[in-house]
């Protein structure tokens, strides 16, 4: 017999300790030298890496974000990059996103396996895999994609928007390094970020407490949005607003392939456009 209770308290916690990393890296970004770019970005990092992230950005030989110094001999000594400060490569730092997303979703689903939920509480039934959800999974992240890019050119505009140096330090640097970031991590963080605050607080919650969908769907968008607060405020009404319509489009669908695909494609395109062929739509 399902033990909702226990499950839910179980998921509460890797909620709280979720959003604990992500006021860390939040203060963590908010103490560093503004970066190059204002540019407003969705939910597509893992908050519980993203001081890591930022660390990164500081120490990379490239690196032009974060008050970081490209030149040892500039006419700043104090912004100048220490030499024997180490420094976490890309594929380091994706491999630590790969792990700790990784770990949390294997948490969420041993915690459900021991409290014997049912998959289809989570939004998955058979056939797990079909044309129709996978279909409608890409029509909405496309729609998600662009809208995301308008918003963040309005927001250009009018002078508000987020930092881009943990998506910068997250881009690869080689074909390997690309095919790790879009085969492993994001559809590793796409997967962990929908079995939580989709499958777990909008459809396990309603099965098993009898709640409305519709207000999990809006109390799950806050902690999402809360859990990318490192992206500073303008981040933060994107990744809500991006989080209340995969909820929406959950509750719609019953299927979790659907927001999962959804995410994976807003996150990808945002690496491939903005970090792999540079191009900015403002």
């Amino acid at each position: 017999m399902p033990d909702w209770a226990t499950f839910a308290g179980f998921a509460g916690v890797v909620l709280f300790f979720l959003l604990l990393l992500a006021h860390a890296s939040k203060s963590a970004v908010s103490d560093a030298p503004p970066s190059r770019s204002t540019r407003p970005q969705p939910g597509s990092v893992d908050p519980g890496v993203a001081d890591l992230a930022h660390d990164d950005v500081a120490t990379r030989p490239d690196a032009t974000a974060a008050g970081s110094a490209p030149e040892l001999d500039g006419p700043n000594p104090a912004g100048r990059v220490n030499a024997t400060q180490p420094q976490l490569s890309t594929t380091a730092l994706l491999a630590n996103v790969a792990v700790s997303q990784g770990a949390f979703g294997f948490l969420l689903l041993a915690g459900a396996w021991f409290t014997e939920i049912p998959i289809a509480a989570f939004g998955v039934s058979a056939p797990v895999v079909s044309p129709v959800t996978v279909g409608v999974g890409v029509a909405l992240g496309g729609g998600l994609y662009v809208a995301n890019e308008v918003g963040a050119t309005v927001g250009e505009r009018l002078g508000v928007g987020a930092d881009e140096g943990l998506r910068e330090a997250l881009a690869p640097e080689s074909l390997g390094g690309w095919a790790v970031l879009l085969l492993v991590v994001l559809p590793i963080i796409a997967g962990f970020e929908e079995l939580l605050f989709r499958g777990v607080l909008v459809g396990v919650f309603a099965a098993g407490f009898g709640l409305s969908p519709w207000l999990l769907a809006a109390l799950s968008s806050v902690a999402f949005a809360l859990g990318h607060g490192a992206q500073g405020p303008a981040g933060v009404v994107v990744t809500g607003v991006l989080g209340f319509v995969l909820a929406a489009a959950f509750v719609l669908t019953g299927s979790l392939l659907v927001v999962v695909v959804a995410h994976y494609l807003v996150n990808a395109l945002e690496f491939v456009v903005h970090e792999g062929i540079d191009r900015e739509w403002a």
